[in-house]
């Protein structure tokens, strides 16, 4: 049925009316995806379908004339349920079915993994759009791969050779990701094109802490102009889609590097040009309200801007270095920093530990852990599981993190003499219920903590310690009593982020003997058995096997035992036997329950945390 294809491409050829929904549905009919009855429905309902799609896609008028629904879109608006249980059919997993039945490759498209300036200058725009397809790279074979929605339509293929001169591969894509891609790759490579045309070429500034030629008759771009404006825009909104949790804008020798922190883990995005980044960095300093002139010292930041008819928190860092200013802006959205105590990760006995310290009227809880390891996510989710119209939940933060009209929130400012210890005093006559300290960094904060514990409030705060344990000797090293501390403390908890699996491509794992003797620790028997995973790479989790994370914790509850030994400044030895015998789990421990349910993989448990 195949027929000859066109010159200088590979893959099948039939004819642009061949991709039909009757293709579509036997192909998954064929590869059991759907039943006949489903396969009839389908076809019985194409029409309302198509209008959904229409709606969705096209808008309606003289935009929804242009809009062509293919097929996959058809089937994919049904949003039925795939076999296992595994999410719905979607457009990648329709379009990966007819991917098979016409003999062609697949391709999800990563977004992060784009040749930009291959597609730019392979084909325009509006040909890219027209014809849904997208060039992706060049093959060993010197052919041009080119994503595709329509794996028959022979015209295009011989258009696109007689365009480029080049033997095509085609593989087929969702339509969705490609025009999506298009406007991503189109958009922000034209807008950062023009700024490098307009400002850059033999006027170019070469500026930087090597103090290498700096040329003259240099026109710098402002940082209001329309391209710049875009391409700041882009990037945010790239960084909300790809949940990210900062973004590192890094000027090098002779580009710039964009980079996105994703679950913990940084991948470098996009490469400017060199004299794109002054502006660009200028445009951030101007939302964030920075002194836009100041660019030899390190300046912070705050830029609040909405995202599906929530608010985002952004805040902005700036800092000098050897080829100009380095900024990073840590995303703070509030579905990810306020969740319910729930979504933290905590197995049953430990959600009941913690929600127990939490319903006290007064004490200490201490949340330990480093930089990035959720303790401020942790404290929040537990202040919003206490606050209301009858609780006066104060907060002390440098900085505040989220700004939540639920809390009353204080800003550490050393400038005019407000330090945590300051401000902790004042709140305590502002008739506080809870109260939340960022952090006890010093002796006063440490004692000022305690007394509001000893007096009737719900103090929390963190500490920078590994384990849970360690807190009780960092506050002694502040001076607190050891009685006092036995007195005050509810319960210390060390806590780390666990990426976990990726659901899309996790796979049934083994582990071998010396990854068994690397645990240290046996694996844990639980009532469902054990479960391990492993991710095998996607490029919804861009290759990682990860996506998501998920708490894990080593809980201490204080209960008399602790406190007597606590009091009587017993060895650290003596207090982590009394704690294992009041059902404390260390964070290895902890990670291992993970590791067996299938959330996490070996790897992570090894790189998060240590046997002891």
């Amino acid at each position: 049925m195949t027929q000859a294809a066109p010159p200088g491409s590979s893959g099948p050829s039939r004819g642009a009316t061949d991709f039909t929904l009757g293709f579509v549905l036997e192909a998954m009919v064929a590869q059991r995806l759907l039943t006949p009855q489903q396969a009839q429905e389908v076809m019985a309902r194409e029409p309302a379908a198509r209008a959904r799609v229409l709606k969705a896609q096209g808008g309606t008028g003289k935009d929804a004339a242009r809009y062509d629904v293919s097929p996959v879109e058809v089937v994919a608006a049904f949003q039925i349920p795939a076999p296992g249980g595994r999410g719905v059919l979607d457009e990648d997993r329709v379009t990966e079915a007819a991917a098979r039945a016409a003999g062609l490759a697949y391709r999800k498209l990563d977004p992060l993994k784009m040749d930009m300036a291959l597609a730019t200058r392979t084909v325009s725009r509006p040909y890219a759009q027209k014809h849904v397809l997208l060039p992706l790279e060049r093959t060993e074979q010197g052919r041009l791969r080119v994503a595709v929605a329509n794996p028959f339509d022979r015209e295009l293929f011989e258009s696109f050779y007689r365009l480029t001169g080049e033997p095509v591969e085609p593989v087929l894509s969702a339509k969705t990701d490609i025009l999506r891609s298009i406007a991503d790759i189109y958009g922000f490579k034209k807008t950062l094109a023009k700024a490098a045309d307009d400002f850059g070429g033999a006027n170019a500034q070469i500026a930087n802490f090597e103090q290498l030629v700096s040329l003259s008759g240099t026109q710098e771009l402002e940082a209001s102009d329309r391209p710049v404006v875009q391409a700041v825009d882009y990037l945010l909104r790239y960084a909300f889609d790809n949940r990210a949790s900062d973004i590192h804008i890094e000027p090098k020798r002779a580009t710039a590097v964009v980079r996105l922190r994703i679950d913990g883990v940084l991948h470098p995005v996009y490469t400017l040009p060199a004299q794109v980044h002054p502006p660009i960095v200028s445009r951030v300093k101007m939302l964030s309200r920075i002194d836009i002139s100041e660019k030899r010292r390190p300046q912070d930041g705050r830029i609040k801007t909405e995202r599906d008819g929530r608010e985002v928190e952004l805040r902005v860092s700036t800092l000098p270095t050897a080829f100009g200013e380095k900024v990073v802006i840590r995303i703070f959205d509030p579905e990810t920093l306020v969740q319910d105590i729930a979504q933290l990760g905590f197995d049953p006995d430990e959600k009941g530990h913690f929600e127990s310290w939490i319903d006290q009227p007064h004490g200490l809880i201490l949340v330990t852990g480093p930089t990035g390891s959720g303790k401020t996510t942790t404290l929040y989710s537990a202040l919003k599981a206490v606050a209301g119209p009858d609780v006066n939940v104060t907060t002390i933060e440098d900085p505040i993190e989220m700004v939540w009209d639920t809390f009353n929130q204080v800003q550490v400012q050393p400038k005019v003499g407000l330090d945590f210890a300051g401000a902790l005093r004042h709140i305590l006559r502002q008739d506080p219920d809870v109260i939340m300290v960022g952090e006890i960094r010093d002796a006063e904060t440490a004692e000022n903590a305690i007394q509001a514990a000893l007096t009737g409030h719900l103090v929390l705060s963190t500490l920078h310690t590994n384990d849970a344990l360690g807190a009780v000797a960092r506050m002694k090293d502040l001076g607190v009593p050891a009685f006092l501390l036995a007195q005050s403390l509810l319960g210390v908890m060390a806590q780390r982020l666990l990426r976990r699996v990726c659901v899309h491509c996790a796979e049934e794992a083994v582990l071998t003997p010396d990854e068994l003797l690397a645990l240290e620790v046996p694996l844990p028997l639980l009532p469902g058995g054990v479960k391990l995973s492993k991710g095998a790479g996607c490029v919804r989790c861009r290759g990682t096997g990860f996506s998501g994370r998920t708490g894990v914790f080593e809980i201490v509850s204080t209960n008399r035992e602790v406190r007597e030994l606590i009091a009587r400044e017993a060895p650290y030895e003596h207090l982590v036997q009394a704690a294992r015998r009041g059902g404390m789990r260390t964070l290895r421990e902890a990670a291992v329950r993970k590791l067996a349910q299938g959330l996490t993989a070996f790897d992570e448990v090894v790189r998060m945390t240590s046997a002891f």
